[in-house]
């Protein structure tokens, strides 16, 4: 079934719909840097291209949204990801990875260029999901991972089996053209948005890194380990980039009993 934004889960456990933020107060077409309560943390985005990370930055920063309940107008310039998908864009069949996704048009550095929707779960309904796959099925799940300050670290399941959005037949590349960044609109639930990592040419296949390593670690940490009891359960990795890892990313965290 196809949703352009994120849904309930099966279990019910988290309602990504519900709008929980306040909105800002700015009564300005668009919202200005250090005035707007959206921006409090600097500019998200500069003629829609999502700024880049500083290199004193290490990681992606948190990236918040005008909302529902802002009063600003649609066309404030920091309302990105949630216009939803701008670019055509074509499902085709590729020679070993099965589905891909492809754009049929050029997309500049920066760009959105589309969400990875589906249904979002708790922990509990994503490990149960996980434990009941077989070796010949696909695995739409994905985990992000965000590290806070404090020490604690925000987990977000979204699950497109069954219910979800073009985002699913995106391949995985270890030198990928996309790269992922949790964007909140509404709530604290996350829209997992995919920019471009760099200009993108007609006719050219979108991927991005599964492992989240790609734009969000120093260059030395990239590298991609595992033990080999692991790679005996892992799939083999077609991106064919001079630095493939010859498996696709692997977390065994939700494996465990």
């Amino acid at each position: 079934q196809y949703s352009p934004d994120n849904v309930p889960g099966a279990d019910g456990d988290i309602d990504p719909t519900e709008i929980t933020f306040p909105g800002c107060s700015c009564l300005t077409s668009s919202c200005v840097v250090h005035v707007c309560s959206c921006l409090c943390r600097g500019e998200n985005y500069n003629s829609l291209c999502l700024r880049p990370t500083g290199k004193e930055e290490e990681y992606a920063r948190p990236v918040f949204e005008c909302n529902a309940l802002c009063q600003c107008g649609e066309s404030c310039q920091n309302r990105v990801v949630q216009r939803g998908l701008q670019f055509r864009l074509e499902v085709f069949k590729t020679e070993k990875k099965g589905w891909g996704l492809r754009t049929l048009e050029f997309i500049a550095k920066g760009r959105f260029v589309c969400e990875y929707a589906g249904e979002v779960l708790g922990f509990n309904e994503a490990r149960r999901r996980i434990q009941a796959q077989t070796s010949k099925d696909s695995n739409y799940i994905i985990v992000v991972r965000e590290h806070l300050h404090s020490g604690q670290v925000m987990e977000t399941f979204v699950d497109p089996t069954y219910i979800g959005n073009i985002g699913r037949f995106l391949n995985h590349s270890c030198e990928p053209n996309l790269f992922m960044v949790p964007v909140r609109v509404d709530s604290m639930v996350p829209k997992l948005a995919l920019f471009a990592a760099t200009d993108i040419s007609p006719g050219e296949e979108l991927s991005y890194d599964y492992s989240g390593r790609f734009h969000n670690l120093p260059v030395t940490s990239r590298e991609h380990k595992s033990s080999e009891e692991d790679n005996g359960l892992r799939k083999p990795c077609y991106c064919g980039s001079p630095t493939c890892a010859s498996f696709l990313p692997w977390d065994s965290s939700l494996f465990s009993t």
